[in-house]
Formats: C-alpha cells, sequence, structure tokens
C-alpha cells in the first residue's frame, strides 16, 4: 500500500442460505458500482461469510 493512501472499509455478513455463486454476483455488483474490492472473507463454524470491503478515498484538492 502507498504512502498516504486512506481506505474506507464496508463490512458485509451472508448467511449460509446464499449460495456461493448468489455471493459472488453480489460482490461482483457491489464492485462494479460501487468501487469496492475484496480485502477478506472469514467463513465462520456455522457457515456465515463475514466479508471486508475496502475502496480508497479521493481526496479533492484545492487549486485555487
Amino acid at each position: 500500500m502507498g504512502r498516504g493512501v486512506e481506505w474506507e472499509f464496508d463490512k458485509v455478513t451472508f448467511s449460509r442460505e446464499f449460495s456461493r455463486n448468489v455471493v459472488t454476483k453480489l460482490l461482483v455488483e457491489r464492485a462494479e458500482h460501487g468501487g469496492w474490492e475484496l480485502d477478506r472473507v472469514r467463513i465462520t463454524a456455522d457457515g456465515t461469510r463475514r466479508v471486508i470491503l475496502r475502496r480508497r478515498i479521493i481526496r479533492a484538492v484545492r487549486t485555487a
């Protein structure tokens, strides 16, 4: 990661009732339309998926 890069994080939880394909489609849609990328996925013992997404915060620089 570059120096001075700021990230915004979002935590999403999917229950075990969602299939792998459905979760993939939902995450792909979020990535395409919201600019999110996958940071980490944790699958718990009961089958729940805990997903952390991130996207870079772009700060506007005042020019005048």
